[in-house]
């Protein structure tokens, strides 16, 4: 059913979009992912050619337009179409409002909200051609609010009121669009090294299923908001 579909994922160097492109790879798709360092990008682009040789790393800030623009560039003469677009890169900085410097807020969202916009103007009328999918992470934080959390909620509130919004007009275009939303995931993300402690917590092999699941699901139907948490939180 997926095989020579293209998908491109961005943030796709480790954790999450890692996880995503290793289950797509596994099951018979194209992978283009993009990161924003040289050696990261490089790096997993060897790693995932263990699942599949059809894997395409690219370098590419999600902050800049013209980067995304060049990158869907790139899939599209490495695998002549897109059908899947996995909007995943994103950075997050904790501390209480009064200390949230204007660079660290602009970074959060730029990365975690104009990123996903940029993905988006940047691919969508190649998704147009494929009829394709359009899927965004954001968060638990996209709908609850959190101590030290005003960045980080207000872009992941951000990505879900988007994804929404612009879920109504793709579909028009017969392109369909969700956001995912998940709880505490076994990531580097906030400097965590995933060990024995982050066991109950949801895999990036476990978002990979997920959204293998939803490309799978019949055209006629569109989940279009999904929440995505461990069955039982952590001490």
């Amino acid at each position: 059913m997926l095989e020579n579909k293209v998908a491109y994922i961005t943030g796709g160097t480790k954790g999450i979009g890692f996880g995503i492109a290793k289950i797509l790879l596994e099951n018979g798709v194209s992978v283009a992912f993009s990161g924003r360092k040289k050696e990261d990008v490089e790096k997993a682009e060897q790693e995932l050619k263990h699942y599949s040789g059809n894997v395409l790393g690219i370098v590419s800030d999600v902050k800049n337009l013209q980067n995304e623009e060049q990158a869907v560039q790139s899939v599209k003469e490495k695998f002549g179409r897109l059908d899947f677009v996995i909007a995943n890169a994103g950075l997050g900085v904790f501390k209480p409002v009064d200390q949230l410097s204007a660079e660290e807020w602009n970074d959060m969202i730029g990365t975690n909200l104009t990123g996903v916009f940029y993905t988006l103007k940047a691919s969508v009328e190649e998704l147009k051609k494929t009829e394709g999918y359009y899927i965004t992470v954001a968060s638990l934080a996209g709908a609850n609010f959190f101590e030290n959390g005003a960045g980080y909620n207000a872009s992941k509130f951000g990505v879900v009121g988007f994804t929404q919004a612009a879920m109504i007009d793709l579909r028009k275009h017969n392109i369909k669009s969700t956001v995912i939303m998940p709880g505490s995931v076994a990531t580097n993300f906030n400097g965590n090294v995933p060990s024995e402690k982050d066991a109950w917590k949801i895999q990036p092999e476990d978002m990979g299923n997920l959204v293998l699941d939803i490309l799978k699901m019949n055209q006629r139907v569109l989940p279009s908001k999904i929440e995505f948490r461990a069955t039982k939180p952590g001490n």
